[in-house]
């Protein structure tokens, strides 16, 4: 190994391990305490993202709206997504987080209070537009902040930390916005999730604070210096972790926009069992998700590579979600059965958004980690402007009303994620593309 390699590169990350953190110290307390915090704005974040689809049925009845037209204003969340994700990324360089947190809890209760007022579909489009903008970059900024507090070794955890934060968003959702819709109208929900943002943004304003670990090599040598985004966007290990990061929110787009008309439309349920059933579905994520990320980080601590721990398990789990997606319309299954197959399928794929940073945290420079993973927020995302819309034309060429159209959505959805996969297995070496970025 050329001697410039081993005085500018961990040689915990080469052999596919963490390096010490260099620079502050680490806090357990005080990290997993706004570890906690990030995961209560993780939960507002995917409570507002899920809420049009819980109330699609309403929504749709009383602005006569067809599946597709329903499924482009679901869509429009995310036109804006992916190029607010990268830009706030840049951002985050150099701002810190703790306010860019705190700017985006105070916009999404400004925008979410306007929509239970909405008088037509174009202002409810436009409500989601904006409010797809200043979500978007609620994760990557949280990543990035967490990262400020943990050291590498401990990053799987707090990070599949923040995505149950997303479970139990769906979860909360699945129990209270049915219950909402049907005691208040579905246009109450808005007005309670506008006030949820606002207590969040005090509590940060209170209580929140940047971190001050920072990553570096070991024994003391010199930082890793800036690489030029031209060569970091195209190492295969970045480029192979977004798509495997893009088939993983394929799924997640279906769950929040269009898996509460499948089960009321398309498996028969009432509206209220329907929600019940969701929360089934999200529930079971959160005990396999941290267990599934707890297995990656404890076999990073026995001396696996990055590779194994991360990559290979993370693709693996993407494609066995796809896989089941795909046996959806094709095995002879109750409607319960069906609900038990969707939640594991739903589980899986999630793992991707926790190992996924990791990886790049290991190979991108400190100084350009926020916009990176920004980055790839952004490709993933961009899936969650794709995806509605697919399945809503499926849903009404076949048929509004019978799960078919929702069964072909779902197989689509498999093989998206099963490319994801294999593109995600073959193409992330994280100890080649350090010996490629800094040789």
């Amino acid at each position: 190994m050329p001697e410039s390699l081993t005085t500018s590169t961990p040689p915990g990350l080469l052999a596919g391990t963490a390096a010490p953190a260099a620079g502050g110290t680490y806090q357990p307390a005080r990290a997993w305490a706004t570890a906690v915090w990030l995961t209560v704005f993780s939960s507002i974040n995917f409570l507002d993202k899920v809420v049009l689809g819980m109330v699609a049925v309403p929504v749709m009845r009383e602005m006569h709206l067809s599946p597709t037209q329903f499924g482009m204003i679901a869509g429009s969340f995310f036109w804006l997504f992916s190029l607010s994700a990268a830009v706030v990324g840049f951002v985050g360089n150099r701002v810190q987080a703790r306010w860019l947190l705190l700017a985006m809890a105070v916009l999404w209760s400004l925008v979410q209070f306007p929509v239970a007022f909405a008088g037509s579909a174009a202002a409810l489009l436009a409500a989601r537009v904006i409010l797809g903008a200043g979500e978007a970059p609620g994760f990557p900024v949280s990543v990035h902040a967490l990262y400020k507090w943990f050291p590498h070794e401990k990053r799987n955890l707090p990070v599949a930390l923040i995505n149950q934060g997303a479970v139990i968003g769906l979860l909360l959702a699945g129990l209270a916005v049915p219950f909402i819709t049907q005691h208040w109208g579905w246009r109450a929900n808005f007005v309670v999730l506008s006030a949820a943002s606002a207590l969040w943004a005090l509590g940060w304003l209170c209580f929140g604070r940047e971190g001050t670990l920072q990553a570096g090599p070991a024994r003391g040598a010199p930082a890793r210096p800036r690489v030029p985004y031209r060569l970091l966007l195209t190492d295969a290990t970045v480029l192979s972790g977004f798509a495997a990061g893009f088939a993983a929110y394929w799924g997640l787009a279906l769950v929040l926009t269009w898996m509460p008309s499948y089960l009321e439309q398309g498996l028969g349920f009432d509206s209220v069992a329907a929600g019940r059933m969701f929360a089934v579905i999200v529930a079971v994520g959160v005990p396999v998700s941290l267990a599934l990320s707890w297995c990656s980080q404890r076999m990073l601590r026995r001396g696996a590579s990055s590779r194994a721990a991360r990559a290979v398990f993370g693709a693996a789990c993407v494609g066995l979600g796809g896989a089941l997606f795909v046996c959806l319309p094709l095995l002879p299954l109750s409607p319960g059965q069906k609900v038990a197959l969707l939640a594991v399928a739903a589980t899986l794929p999630p793992v991707a958004f926790a190992v996924g940073p990791a990886i790049l945290a290991e190979i991108v420079p400190d100084a350009q980690r926020s916009a990176i993973i920004a980055l790839s927020t952004a490709v993933s995302t961009s899936a969650g402007a794709i995806a509605p819309v697919v399945m809503g034309r499926l849903v009404q060429v076949q048929g509004h009303g019978g799960a078919h159209g929702f069964e072909l959505g779902f197989t689509v959805c498999g093989a998206v994620m099963l490319a994801g996969a294999a593109v995600g297995l073959l193409g992330q070496h994280p100890a080649r593309s350090l010996r490629r970025l800094y040789r």
